[in-house]
């Protein structure tokens, strides 16, 4: 049966910049940089605490885009703390840190506008 979900992929227009932004803002470290074709790498990250990877690609099929909003949300256990750390690094908030009867959420993007939740529990 399954039992988790390995990794998710983002795609990208460029990896070394994306790379940058993943492990220097956002706080990911490399599980593996490998060549993948010409032009292109296989770039697995990982999140710390978690299980579940991040690859960031290029598109390699004529229905992967970039610069979408993102089918998933990053869970923090405190949304405007992260809120505000990420935003010292500069990275880009579209929505600050709303507070919902579910809980509280923001949402920001990365340098190819890819769209991401950022959620409490």
């Amino acid at each position: 049966m399954i039992k988790a979900v390995k990794f998710v992929s983002v795609f990208v227009t460029d990896q070394d910049a994306a790379l940058a932004f993943y492990t220097q803002k956002l706080g990911f470290s490399v599980v593996t940089d490998q060549p993948m074709g010409p032009d292109a790498r296989w770039i697995e990250l990982r999140i710390p605490g978690a299980e579940t990877g991040v690859v960031i690609m290029k598109p390699m099929m004529p229905d992967h885009r970039v610069g979408v909003v993102m089918n998933m949300a990053f869970v923090t256990d405190n949304v405007q703390k992260t809120y505000e750390e990420l935003s010292a690094r500069g990275v880009e908030f579209r929505q600050p840190p709303k507070p919902e009867p579910w809980g509280t959420s923001a949402i920001f993007a990365d340098p190819d506008g890819n769209v991401f939740v950022l959620s409490s529990k």
